[in-house]
């Protein structure tokens, strides 16, 4: 259960994770000791899953963002369980979601151009019987790239 320190820091690190336990302490009213603590503690407990850093796309030669709604062939346990191997195991994909509604998955994919993702997409795509088709939709800027969930009601 995460009391209203845990909620104060799960803020905090997701704002900036290179704060030091110092700043940490002295934002959530705690010694720097405490917060190592119950930092330990939240990634234990998988509170916080990973500490990541939002690099530019362009910077590193990957300028394309494409968004792709993909619809399988059919709903079965084993070709859902595949794909999700196939997603995971491509640099490509930045982020994949199993979702409902008329596509299956929700896939945001990057590229440094558009013939290498149609290359892609003949390899990913076309060459994979489960896939029944899929949909690409580019995007023309990004305007915000973030993983924070609110740890309050209001913040």
């Amino acid at each position: 259960m995460l009391d209203e320190i845990d909620r104060k820091i799960l803020h905090h690190v997701q704002l900036n994770n290179q704060l030091t336990s110092a700043e940490l302490s002295e934002r959530v009213g705690l010694s720097a000791t405490s917060v190592q603590r119950r930092l330990h503690r939240l990634r234990a407990q998988k509170v916080i899953e990973s500490d990541v850093s939002i690099v530019s796309n362009a910077a590193l030669g990957r300028p394309l963002i494409l968004l792709v709604s993909v619809e399988l062939e059919r709903e079965r346990s084993d070709i859902i369980d595949r794909f999700k191997r196939t997603v995971r195991e491509a640099p490509e994909v930045m982020s994949a979601y199993y979702v409902t509604g008329e596509a299956d998955f929700m896939l945001v994919i990057s590229a440094p151009s558009m013939e290498s993702y149609e290359a892609f997409t003949r390899k990913f795509f076309y060459d994979n019987a489960d896939i029944r088709a899929f949909k690409t939709t580019v995007v023309m800027d990004r305007i915000k790239a973030s993983f924070y969930t609110p740890p309050y009601e209001k913040v």
